[in-house]
């Protein structure tokens, strides 16, 4: 096995990267050897800016269904009604960041998959956010449930969906030009 190894650090013969599967890095540093990935400070930098987009757009859709929900109720949108509506699905959104998180270790890409980061946090958002609704002495009537359920759900799944469509689509278009 030491022989093995010497030899593809020797050859440096590239390995699929573990962020990017069109990225290239050398075998020794490919994780398949058993020495860890070294990740490029570009692919941190973009991983980083991953996770910043999936922050920014999580927390945007569920501040767009707490709006919404208070101006379809006529509850006024002053800041502290907002604040008071918003809160407990922000603690279940950050919940279901810090679980899917420990969940996938880390991996790279896990922030963008649909499937389980989307739907842990998806799932702790509203289920945390109804639970800490009752605590703060809010309502939660089966309607509301069904219905932060079907609009969370859409779009805190459906960007990462449309995200992974959309890259999947760039990376053909790109394989189809170089061939």
């Amino acid at each position: 096995m030491i022989s093995r190894i010497a030899e593809i650090k020797i050859n440096k013969r590239p390995c699929v990267s573990p962020l990017f599967a069109n990225a290239r890095v050398p075998a020794a540093h490919c994780p398949a050897i058993g020495t860890g990935a070294r990740l490029r400070a570009a692919d941190k930098l973009q991983r980083m800016r991953a996770t910043g987009v999936a922050a920014v757009l999580d927390t945007a859709w569920v501040m767009i269904f707490v709006l919404i929900g208070r101006a379809s109720h006529v509850k006024g949108e002053s800041l502290a009604g907002i604040a008071s509506t918003s809160w407990p699905f922000l603690c279940g959104l950050a919940a279901g960041w810090a679980l899917s998180f420990w969940w996938a270790r880390a991996r790279p890409g896990w922030v963008l998959a649909v499937r389980p980061a989307g739907v842990v946090v998806w799932l702790c958002t509203v289920a945390l956010g109804m639970a800490l609704r009752v605590i703060a002495g809010q309502g939660t009537a089966p309607a509301f449930i069904v219905v932060a359920l079907v609009f969370l759900g859409l779009f805190l799944l459906g960007w990462r969906a449309a995200w992974r469509l959309l890259t999947a689509a760039r990376g053909g278009a790109k394989a189809a030009g170089r061939a």
